[in-house]
């Protein structure tokens, strides 16, 4: 089973053993909302597109709404099946998803008192750091900060995300990087490099738009 299909798998366990009321990282969200969230955006195309284009979103909103509405263990249920959609896809699934679910996992692990960083298998540090290919780069010119990440696990490896003078480097674990260039706080054993203006530009950055 890969990375992604793991992860669906154990956010829908953690949310049914936490509740529904559970908090998550994502402001105003419950696990209930999160686990919605992710139904409309693979089981409802017109919907989920709002979620990317914001005159869309009202969309998005009257669909979650009406997702989160269902009994909470039914909608666990159904985002666990994955359902005949394009996410389906192992190509799809790999390059849409596994991002997706690594981060709100982190998102509802994250969001409980007392939480603790994972270890990870090094297959899927490596599979995150292959993402980190994809998402930083988009992340990077949105935050229009120099950046080069570095791999802790594999200090040879480095990417640089976006060039120019005076980079901002940040290394740690690749599931710890992708969390950041998500825009996440509650991070893990990352060291801050290089030019602090830039930092205090990327620390102050929206990145998860």
């Amino acid at each position: 089973m890969n990375l992604a299909r793991r992860e669906r798998h154990a956010l829908c366990d953690l949310a049914l053993g936490l509740g529904p009321d559970a908090p998550t990282l994502c402001e105003g969200w419950t696990a209930r909302d999160l686990v919605a969230h992710l139904l409309v955006r693979e089981r409802s195309p017109l919907a989920g597109v709002g979620i990317a284009v914001p005159p869309l979103a009202g969309l998005t909103e009257r669909a979650m709404a009406r997702t989160a509405a269902a009994p909470f263990e039914k909608s666990v249920a159904s985002l666990r099946g994955v359902g005949l959609t394009p996410f389906r896809l192992p190509g799809v699934e790999w390059l849409a998803n596994t991002v997706e679910y690594v981060v709100h996992h982190e998102d509802l692990r994250r969001g409980q008192a007392g939480w603790s960083p994972r270890e990870l298998p090094q297959g899927d540090e490596d599979t995150l750091w292959a993402q980190l290919r994809f998402l930083g780069r988009m992340v990077a010119r949105r935050a229009g900060v120099p950046l080069v990440v570095r791999r802790s696990d594999v200090p040879a490896q480095s990417l640089t995300l976006l060039g120019g003078d005076r980079p901002a480097e940040v290394i740690g674990r690749p599931s710890e990087l992708v969390l950041m260039l998500s825009g996440r706080t509650e991070l893990a054993d990352l060291e801050w490099l290089g030019d602090r203006a830039n930092l205090q530009r990327l620390r102050e950055a929206d990145l998860s738009a």
